[in-house]
């Protein structure tokens, strides 16, 4: 038996177990349809003045708050339409009521490529498909306005809208407590950005001190997606995550808690909910203590991330600030860079494993580099081919000298099998030393293999998360990377590389049941690829391609085959 062929067989078998693990964790349990609508009559029949189930009781005491105890989960009354304010700059166009940012349309982003579809409408204050972004205040005293009731508007207009020649805009809520104390909340957009400034400034000038702890909260109904290999969306991490010193995730899944509640106390965290090609993160002040917690409210019908601080004490006369950065949108790499927050990069959630994670950031480092020279993602995949064949052709060549090698010396390993017929021990022997002799190394191809296989698993992570590749097209029926080939065609090119390929690899010694199974791969692979992202297939077809036609060069310079000599015994 081959141990070359047989070591091929294995990798490829190891890429494709590989990749449908890396699908089965990633995708995340869709929400049954009865669960939404109890969430609606849960909704509707809410209790006027009743605590809400999603605001955190006030801590125990001390300047660094506790965990919070969630009260019964009874949601609070609607709010009124009139206490909603749209705020928008050029990019995104948000609803807020003081406590919560209600709704949220990103722009430059449509829904799919038809014509007239309108922008990816990211937060949504509707109960099938709630997903909010809210902040609140707690206090001992029970005076504080909630995420729910409590600010209202200082603006007379229900729409501020960043203007020409303007660089931000903004928009403020007031609560006026019964105590004296005010707290002024103000939302700032600035010009081509998807960071929301949210400021709250306490000012006390009642008889007594005030002492409150401001919390900031992503709360969500878990989204149905389709799964199936045909939907990009299935692949991608649906769920919580925070930064806690280190990039942590939760799914969602049918037990958003069954890993455990968390209560984590950390300096500079964040918190995020992320999905296919977007996310929402609440960051607050690098040097703000917060207490990070999950939950479920409304019957566990919702996933709620959260974190409860930081808390100020001010005094009768005084006034004391918090702020934090509300990111509502697209998961973009050089603008999440630029926002110099620690870990805020692993958003881009190419792998949970560190080192694809790392490897998936250089790779598109790489493509981005390209994208800038050539203007198409396509075209800068096949770039990427070409540099990653430059950075591997030592090994290569050594791979398929090999292989040349191994079909020179073909006839004389037929000549050996006839010698010694059914006695495979003696023929494997014999073989290996014919190997030693001519100076070949059977296990010479499997480095570039085992090499080639992490950078093939991180471009897919990679050609799955990138929002920049999003409906990106290559030309003529490829208008999509991220999505299928809708005609096949690279996949069908796949296959017919791999079987040339395999006609030219040399398969001395090898059984009739690993023939068959050879002949099958290219197959099975054909298959699996035509449900993978287009610029995936594209990469691996030009790959492919690109070593066909240097196997091609190596076994016409070195191997052509040897005059077999007459056995003897």
């Amino acid at each position: 038996m081959n141990q070359t062929r047989t070591f091929l067989i294995f990798a490829w078998l190891m890429v494709a177990v590989l990749l449908w693990m890396e699908w089965s964790k990633e995708k995340a349990a869709p929400a049954t349809s009865a669960p939404v609508a109890a969430a609606v009559v849960e909704t509707g029949s809410s209790v006027p003045g009743a605590p809400a189930a999603t605001v955190p009781a006030v801590p125990a005491g001390g300047s660094v708050p506790a965990v919070p105890d969630l009260e019964p989960p009874v949601s609070a009354a609607p709010r009124a339409d009139g206490q909603r304010v749209t705020l928008s700059n050029d990019v995104l166009r948000l609803v807020l009521d003081g406590g919560s940012v209600l709704q949220a349309d990103l722009l430059h982003y449509p829904q799919s490529k038809t014509p007239g579809s309108g922008p990816v409408r990211l937060l949504d204050a509707d109960p099938a498909h709630y997903y909010v972004a809210e902040s609140g205040w707690v206090s001992a005293g029970g005076a504080a306005p909630s995420h729910e009731r409590g600010f209202v508007p200082e603006v007379a207009s229900g729409e501020v809208a960043l203007a020409t020649g303007q660089d931000q805009v903004s928009v403020p809520f007031i609560w006026n407590g019964p105590n004296g104390v005010t707290i002024r909340r103000t939302y700032t957009l600035h010009r081509g950005t998807y960071v929301i400034d949210v400021r709250d400034d306490v000012a006390n000038a009642g008889a007594a001190s005030w002492q409150g702890y401001v919390y900031r909260q992503l709360l969500r109904t878990p989204p149905q997606i389709k799964t199936g290999m045909t939907s990009p969306e299935s692949f991608s991490f649906n769920g919580a995550t925070w930064w806690d010193g280190s990039y942590q995730r939760r799914k969602f899944n049918d037990d958003y808690l069954k890993d455990g509640r968390v209560d984590k106390q950390v300096t500079g965290g964040w918190i995020a909910i992320l999905q296919h090609h977007f996310f929402t993160a609440w960051i607050p002040q690098a040097d703000d203590t917060t207490t990070i917690s999950l939950d479920t409210p409304s019957s566990g019908r919702r996933a709620l991330i959260r974190e409860l601080g930081p808390g100020v004490n001010v005094a009768p006369g005084q006034q004391a600030s918090t702020s934090a950065r509300l990111w509502v949108g697209p998961k973009l790499v050089d603008k999440i860079t630029a926002a110099h927050v620690p870990g805020l990069d692993r958003a881009v959630d190419y792998s949970q494993f560190s080192i694809l994670a790392l490897l998936g950031q250089g790779l598109f480092w790489v493509l981005n580099f390209l994208h800038g020279f050539l203007g198409n993602w396509g075209w800068s995949i096949i770039g990427l081919v070409i540099l990653v064949k430059l950075a591997l052709y030592p090994l290569s060549a050594k791979q398929y000298k090999s292989f040349a090698g191994m079909r020179k010396i073909q006839p004389r390993i037929q000549q050996l099998k006839e010698r010694y017929g059914d006695d495979k021990q003696k023929f494997q022997v014999a073989m290996m030393e014919l190997y030693k002799k001519e100076k070949i190394n059977p296990m010479g191809g499997c480095l570039p293999i085992l090499i080639q296989m992490p950078v093939f698993l991180a471009l897919y992570w990679v050609l799955v998360e990138s929002v920049e590749l999003r409906q990106a097209p290559w030309f003529a029926w490829i208008q999509d990377l991220t999505a299928r080939d809708p005609y096949f065609i690279l996949p069908v090119l796949n296959v017919a590389v791999m079987w040339l390929t395999q006609k030219m690899t040399p398969s001395p010694g090898m059984d009739p049941m690993q023939q068959k199974m050879m002949q099958l791969m290219p197959l099975v692979f054909g298959v699996m690829m035509a449900f993978f992202p287009s610029g995936l297939v594209l990469y691996w077809v030009t790959n492919g391609a690109l070593g066909l036609l240097q196997q091609w060069w190596m076994t016409k310079r070195h191997g052509e085959p040897a005059v077999a000599k007459p056995a003897t015994k």
